[in-house]
């Protein structure tokens, strides 16, 4: 279900920040086994009434101190309040602070589950987005307590 999600072009475009190809189901794969297999990423499904709504993980950046957490949720739940419930829940489980999150500047909705769950911007990036083709604009945020 996961990779049929992240075929949804919408849903694509509001990420901006891609894997290069979406429709390579052998490079979602390898993706996913990479990350299931390295100990220092947490991946959880998001689940509402036994569906695969969407996931949810945090990484290590070697460079950065705690953790990025990032999620991905189908197209069909957005705008119910279940990112955020996934994300507050998470981050119970993932105690380590700092968290750091980021968004394409335009992803209002991502920008709001952030601040939610008590990120507060602390500045922004441009990057190129595989999506969109094109450099963008990103916020930063980060939980510290």
């Amino acid at each position: 279900m996961l990779f049929q999600q992240q075929l949804d072009p919408d849903a694509v475009q509001m990420a901006a920040f891609t894997v290069d190809d979406p429709s390579d189901r052998e490079a979602f794969g390898r993706r996913w086994q990479r990350m299931l297999a390295d100990p220092s990423v947490v991946n959880r499904t998001i689940l509402v009434d036994g569906e695969v709504a969407g996931s949810i993980g945090a990484w290590r950046d070697p460079d950065l101190p705690g953790r990025e957490v990032t999620y991905w949720l189908g197209r069909e739940y957005w705008g119910r309040g279940i990112a955020t419930e996934a994300l507050r829940a998470f981050l119970l489980e993932v105690s380590e602070r700092p968290v750091r999150g980021r968004c394409a500047a335009d992803n209002l909705g991502s920008l709001r589950v952030l601040e939610k769950c008590g990120f507060e911007r602390f500045g922004t990036d441009r990057g190129y987005a595989n999506a969109r083709g094109a450099e963008i604009d990103e916020f930063l945020l980060e939980l510290r307590g």
